[in-house]
């Protein structure tokens, strides 16, 4: 809605966003419009706003045609590029009529959004040339798991106690595999030699139990790579106490206040103990292993079904076998997987039928359970050395997690 009290200031607003975006534009040895034509663009905007809706239909037409034609004549001349500030000036005329039309504030974020994305044109270049081939086809899978499946699925509950919702089972999937892709490109960024506090945090951010796997092969084949090895593990472990506080704060805001404080002591441990072992190998550097891509479809399937089934067991046994049945499904799950059997007693605590100091023991029980898993692993794969230090650092953690489990209120 038009607001005739401050016209004088939206054409200021729009002159000074106009004025910005040419004033990126003036840094270009060969460009169609600079500082001049961005203002008078973003003005003419606005003045069409003032004038009517019609105005700024018609006046959005000219633009384009005129940007059209700058174009066409600039490719013949044989000094045209691409299509950035034809398309750019477009854009600036919206922008410049949005003041007038009451959003003063939507104005100045998509105006300065757009001379921070002209500006950071070499940027991107160098992001596209660190990224290959299959590192997009990454990012374009986790699109079509957010943006195209998520939203036809149906948003209601159902089966057994009606604890299944096939479109927040999926959000829920689309949240982790968010947080596995955000550590994977940061792992294509940082690649090549890294000390292990990198290597250890990116790892507890794609797939603590991935490193593990790694890190104890590497083990087996070089002795030498044990120490390093272990604290790597370690740090990755601590990491997934991160991943979990993360993921009760979007499941069940309601109850991160009563978790918060009983992970933390335990992730407080962990920090400690990684802190402690990372100090005397701070100085080596090992090339970190090829991350697989986190997107497939086929795995978000398996982590959306494991899910499932923890959610349906956890609501059977509580009925069945009360809390000792829940912490036996706790340990169980645990093994593999410490997200879904968090995410599940998130939703259940969220909806009543947990209560709170339940959800944070069957959380901590699905950890211990999950660090058996993992020493299991470095057993079977890795090497004597690495076992036994890391049978150390997991032992100290699991007592010190059952320690919290009895004592903390």
């Amino acid at each position: 809605m038009v607001t005739p009290a401050s016209p004088f200031v939206d054409l200021v607003i729009a002159l000074g966003l106009g004025l910005l975006v040419g004033l990126q534009r003036e840094t270009k040895p060969v460009t169609a419009a600079g500082l001049r034509t961005f203002a008078l663009v973003s003005v003419g905007g606005a003045t069409a706003a003032l004038i009517g809706e019609w105005v700024i239909a018609s006046g959005l037409l000219a633009v384009a045609i005129i940007a059209a034609v700058s174009h066409y004549a600039s490719s013949q001349r044989g000094d045209g590029g691409g299509l950035t500030t034809e398309v750019a000036l477009v854009a600036m005329f919206l922008v410049g009529a949005l003041p007038v039309l009451g959003h003063d504030r939507l104005a100045v974020v998509l105006g300065g959004g757009i001379a921070v994305l002209l500006q950071a044109k070499e940027r991107a270049r160098s992001i596209m040339e660190r990224l290959g081939t299959p590192d997009v086809r990454a990012i374009m899978q986790f699109a079509l798991l957010s943006l195209v499946i998520l939203p036809v699925l149906p948003n209601r509950d159902f089966g057994p106690w009606r604890v299944f919702n096939v479109f927040e089972i999926w959000l829920l999937v689309v949240l982790i595999v968010g947080i596995n892709l955000a550590g994977y490109i940061l792992y294509k960024f940082i690649r090549g030699d890294t000390g292990a506090l990198i290597s250890g945090l990116l790892g507890g951010v794609i797939s603590s139990t991935a490193t593990t796997v790694s890190y104890s092969r590497r083990a087996r084949q070089d002795e030498s790579a044990a120490p390093l090895g272990a604290v790597i593990v370690m740090i990755a472990t601590a990491v997934v106490l991160v991943r979990v506080l993360i993921e009760v704060a979007v499941v069940a805001p309601g109850l991160l206040g009563s978790v918060a404080v009983p992970i933390s002591i335990v992730l407080a441990v962990s920090v400690v103990l990684s802190l402690l072992v990372w100090w005397r190998v701070r100085g080596r550097v090992e090339e970190m292993p090829e991350q697989k891509n986190p997107t497939m479809l086929r795995a978000a399937l398996v982590f959306a079904a494991m899910y499932a089934v923890v959610l349906l067991a956890v609501e059977w046994v509580r009925e069945q076998a009360g809390t000792a049945g829940m912490y036996v499904v706790a340990a169980v799950a645990g093994l593999t997987d410490v997200d879904a059997i968090t995410l599940s007693t998130a939703k259940l605590s969220g909806a009543g039928h947990i209560d709170a100091s339940q959800a944070w023991r069957v959380i901590l029980i699905a950890f211990i359970s999950n660090l058996v898993f993992k020493a299991g692993i470095v057993a079977v794969a890795g090497s004597r050395q690495m076992l036994t230090r890391v049978l150390v650092l997991f032992g100290i953690l699991a007592a010190a997690s059952g320690a919290v489990i009895v004592l903390y209120p």
